[in-house]
């Protein structure tokens, strides 16, 4: 587990109280996960647009060379 020392302004450190007391929480480290585990369900990952999906799509079906030495092949040694 990582441990943190954080600095928080005065209307974060009431916002975590507020957090911590209304899930009946045990400290402000629990109430930390708490409003990360929100943020992460409610935001997530974007999803990736549907442009950039076929962009991929056909790069994958793309022509291909096998390279064994990259900077020999490509003349940077």
């Amino acid at each position: 587990m990582v441990q943190a020392l954080i600095e928080l302004d005065e209307n974060a450190n009431r916002v975590l109280n507020i957090v911590k007391a209304k899930l009946g929480l045990n400290g402000k480290s629990e109430a930390i996960k708490a409003v990360i585990e929100y943020y992460i369900e409610h935001e997530g990952e974007p999803e990736l647009k549907p442009e950039f999906i076929e962009r991929i799509k056909k790069a994958e079906k793309g022509k291909f060379i096998k390279v064994s030495n990259f900077a020999k092949h490509y003349g940077v040694e």
